[in-house]
């Protein structure tokens, strides 16, 4: 199958490669990183900081803040609206062992119990932000 630039007639420049988690992505210039991440068949490069739940291309304009990796040691960018340049080097979140074992226990001491004031933000310490249990009067 010919490359859908190819159909068009157009000329883009060469493509390139950047560095995700130390492998090799290739790029089509003008392509986002979130792009060339999923092209190259990477669809989850995050994790939630409660239930670990996988993340990555959601709304695919800057919106959802999804997407977050760092590029060139620039953390928080959002994939999906961040151009890929040559020579960008792409951390995820899935990569940062430590910070996934730092989200694993968030909100726990170090016997594995629950810690007051660790809750979601915007909580009451321990509330897991969904519905109350055992509330009357609703």
């Amino acid at each position: 199958m010919r490359p859908p630039y190819e159909l068009v007639g157009a000329r883009p420049d060469p493509a390139f490669e950047i560095s995700v988690d130390g492998r090799p992505v290739p790029v089509v210039p003008g392509q986002s990183v979130g792009a060339a991440l999923h092209a190259a068949g990477v669809r989850s490069w995050r994790s939630t900081r409660f239930g670990g739940r996988p993340r990555g291309l959601f709304c695919g304009i800057g919106v959802c803040f999804d997407c977050l990796v760092t590029v060139n040691d620039v953390p928080a960018l959002r994939a999906c609206v961040t151009e890929a340049r040559p020579g960008d080097r792409v951390r995820t979140s899935a990569a940062d062992s430590g910070t996934a074992a730092a989200r694993a226990g968030a909100g726990k001491d170090a016997a594995g119990e629950g810690v007051a004031g660790a809750g979601r933000p915007g909580t009451a310490g321990g509330e897991s932000g969904g519905e109350d249990e055992g509330v009357s009067g609703r």
